[in-house]
């Protein structure tokens, strides 16, 4: 699993790629809510282009920082899904919190 960041004004982008699981979730998290507590952001945008896998461990991580952001007042954007995790970010209701954009409607 590899995280990028790229920022812009008041927006972090979060670029993930890999697989997402119980063995991931963790590194990934800790790094992005490291990010946020430095920059504050207004937005913060997960991309998830080149996320191959991804378990009920990705739902969480989506949920965490959603509850994170909202200390900051942040919006968060999931886009870029692949197919198979947009069926689980779906399924899993997290598209009446926050905002899903499906792959190549960024």
């Amino acid at each position: 699993m590899q995280v990028l960041f790229r920022t812009d004004g008041d927006t972090l982008t979060v670029f993930l790629s890999g697989d997402i699981d119980h063995h991931t979730s963790k590194e990934i998290r800790e790094a992005i809510d490291g990010e946020m507590q430095r920059l504050m952001p207004k937005e913060l945008i997960l991309d998830f282009h080149n996320v191959h896998f991804m378990d009920s461990s990705g739902v969480g991580l989506v949920m965490g920082r959603y509850k994170t952001a909202q200390v900051y007042g942040c919006r968060v954007c999931v886009c870029e899904m692949p197919k198979n995790v947009e069926k689980i970010m779906t399924m899993s209701g997290l598209g009446k919190i926050i905002t899903l954009k499906k792959e190549g409607t960024v």
